[in-house]
């Protein structure tokens, strides 16, 4: 099967908006909020100034299995000018953590559980042109079993976390509210080097009135060249919905990291040719393929998966994170050298969908249907108001994120036990939906302990394994997967989570396996976990993907491990992205061709054993060590990008090392210093 998939959404509106067009406004709603809890009746009194995004847990959380999970209020006042007369106007909130209750000027405008996904809502009627309007959300991050995640090993920050916008739209538009997608859907019919057909489908919300109306598409290329267009009259049977039929020849197919090529897409209603409403987006052009035995194909060729999970969590800001704490990350992820990310374990903002449409990045994203223990007792699986949550949310995923070329896959759950009720039905039906939904992509789902009863029951399936870490050793990761594959026949399979702990300031040498619960986490552990892993997992294309467990440490408030309460410390980036820790560079220097060198265990710095062993990673020919400038000999590092220097002999006091390494007329040096201490 050949895919098309295309970015669509905020970025549009904005474009449009600042292009100078006024019959489609944006308002940022990020500041002038204020904030109190539900509970307090002086509400006056306690009154604080914020700005979104924002949340009430980013420091409380640490050490406290019972942080704040609570119920407070936002409010803010609204300007609506004169000139707003005869607009519609529509509150868009791209997330807020967990169950939302809007009202305007005390009216209840409508409302949204679930933390993750966007929603949108039209307030035309409760406001009045040239009066201030007064807007309040009522915000709970309260556990309910009614609402994902029900648990996870991470922390559900309470609070409006992602952006507000206001939208002031024309009385014929563009509609907005089919699940806060941008109304518009751009979806396949056949794409290859050769030729993308595929059709867009624009939602439109009509007064009775539709004569002269129009739906215009304009498709650029990359340099701004027009290479398609079409205009369709609106009518009485298209009046909701106008479906248009598209082909380019020969596109520029969007190719991960080599070419993440993008065109414009720009979707306009016009009446009598004027401009009433558009949505402008970003669109890529890819067709992929999964086999049991071959792994990912995009475009018909080869592209290894690996990468890592994520968090949205950031020292200091929780899961309300900027623009910049997004674009940090990726930052990250390219340096590493990464193809793919598992955005876990719910839908990410969208900054990170549209980065990973710019840079290449192809997607694993799911909904929070979130494990291990997510049966919480008997009768879990009985409950239909549940059941249509999680139905809903995989629903909000697809449609608001149905156009992002770096998706591929949608993830329908992650660890689910068989403690009480049977999960197989509900899978089958989430599948099912999803394939409805998006019959584009690939579902798959995140599976553990060997589990072998949701085979098949997706189109791919991947395991958390830690080996090495909860139980075996690195080298088991190996015979496991063997195992699997021939146990999942057609059905490809997948590494969803592989991972160790590792506090930057806990060393010791040789690397020794810790107690996964205990307070002491060695760097060098992390370090040859990992290398022990990717040894078993480079030899096997058939592995569809490969994703390390973490990106970069996140609190979790269960946690007491490793010297740090509250953190989950499996990141390959400590929590507040200072540090890249050593098994970091170990994957640069196997996935990124960018040449480099780096010493690792540069942190063990006070020394016992005068003799030691010197780890390097490095991607060139050849590397040689000096120690206090006295060469310790050249290497050629083997085929993971290691070398080891045994037999090192150090002075007592301080020991300077350096490593140097030639790249073509590049010159390659890493250096750190050891201190021997006296006995």
């Amino acid at each position: 099967m050949k895919f098309l998939v295309s970015i669509v959404g905020w970025a549009g509106f904005l474009m449009f908006a600042g292009s100078g067009f006024l019959s489609a406004q944006v308002v940022s709603l990020h500041t002038g909020w204020t904030l109190y809890p539900t509970y307090d009746v002086r509400r006056e009194a306690d009154k604080i100034q914020v700005g979104l995004p924002h949340t009430w847990n980013a420091e409380d959380v640490f050490g406290r299995i019972n942080y704040r999970r609570e119920a407070m209020v936002y409010q803010k006042k609204l300007p609506v000018p004169k000139e707003w007369a005869g607009k519609r106007l529509f509150l868009y909130f791209e997330g807020v953590n967990s169950v939302a209750d809007v009202f305007v000027n005390g009216k209840r405008a409508g409302g949204h559980a679930g933390g993750y996904t966007a929603f949108c809502m039209e307030i035309t009627d409760f406001i009045t042109p040239g009066q201030e309007a007064l807007l309040a959300v009522w915000v709970s991050n309260a556990y309910r079993t009614d609402v994902l995640p029900l648990s996870g090993d991470f922390n559900v920050y309470g609070g409006i976390h992602r952006p507000v916008r206001l939208l002031v739209k024309e009385a014929n538009c563009i509609s907005p509210l089919d699940y806060a997608s941008s109304g518009v859907y751009i979806s396949p019919v056949s794409i290859s080097e050769k030729r993308a057909e595929f059709n867009v489908k624009t939602l439109l919300s009509l007064g009775t009135e539709i004569s002269g109306l129009e739906v215009r598409t304009t498709i650029r290329d990359a340099s701004e060249a027009k290479v398609a267009e079409q205009t369709t009259p609106v009518t009485s049977r298209n009046r909701g919905a106008v479906l248009q039929e598209f082909e380019i020849g020969n596109p520029n197919l969007w190719n991960g990291k080599a070419n993440p090529y993008l065109y414009t897409v720009t979707t306009e209603l016009t009446h009598h040719g004027a401009v009433l409403d558009v949505v402008v987006e970003k669109t890529g052009f890819r067709y992929f393929s999964v086999h049991p035995e071959l792994g990912f194909q995009l475009n018909g060729a080869y592209l290894d998966l690996h990468g890592f999970g994520r968090h949205e969590d950031v020292a200091g800001k929780g899961s309300a994170l900027d623009y910049e704490d997004y674009l940090r990350d990726m930052e990250l992820i390219l340096e590493s050298g990464a193809t793919a990310m598992r955005l876990t374990h719910y839908p990410h903002g969208k900054p990170m969908y549209d980065l990973a449409d710019e840079h290449g990045i192809a997607l694993w994203t799911e909904i929070p249907l979130v494990g291990p223990g997510g049966y919480t007792g008997p009768g879990y699986m009985q409950s239909p108001s549940l059941e249509s949550h999680i139905r809903t949310t995989l629903v909000e995923l697809i449609r608001q994120h149905y156009n992002h070329p770096s998706v591929f896959f949608w993830g329908l759950f992650n660890e689910l036990k068989f403690d009480y009720d049977n999960p197989v039905p509900l899978v089958q039906a989430l599948h099912q939906l999803a394939k409805q939904e998006d019959p584009s992509r690939l579902t798959t789902c995140a599976a553990f302990g060997a589990q072998e009863e949701f085979i098949g029951l997706t189109d791919l399936i991947a395991w958390n394994e830690y080996f090495g870490w909860y139980g075996g050793m690195p080298k088991d990761m190996g015979p496991f997967l063997d195992k699997m594959k021939a146990k999942a026949g057609k059905t490809p399979v997948g590494i969803s989570e592989y991972g160790a702990g590792a506090n930057i300031r806990h060393h010791a040498w040789p690397p020794e396996k810790p107690a996964p619960g205990g307070p002491f986490h060695p760097e060098e552990w992390q370090t040859a976990y990992h290398v022990g892993n990717w040894k078993e997992l480079a030899l096997r294309k058939y592995v569809w993907g490969k994703f390390i467990w973490v990106l970069t440490d996140f609190s979790s408030s269960i946690r007491n491990e490793g010297g740090k309460p509250g953190i989950n410390d499996k990141g390959l980036i400590s929590y507040d992205r200072q540090t890249s820790k050593d098994a970091f560079y170990f994957y640069k220097a196997n996935w990124n061709p960018t040449p480099m060198v780096y010493i690792a265990s540069r942190r063990f710095l006070y020394r016992s054993d005068p003799v030691a062993e010197v780890n390097v990673f490095s991607n060139a020919d050849a590397v040689e060590l000096f120690l206090n400038g006295k060469s310790m000999g050249t290497q050629a590092p083997d085929e993971f990008k290691t070398l080891l220097w045994k037999q090192v002999r150090l002075i007592p006091g301080q020991n300077t090392l350096e490593v140097r390494a030639k790249t073509g007329s590049l010159e390659l040096r890493d250096s750190c210093t050891w201190i021997l201490q006296k006995p």
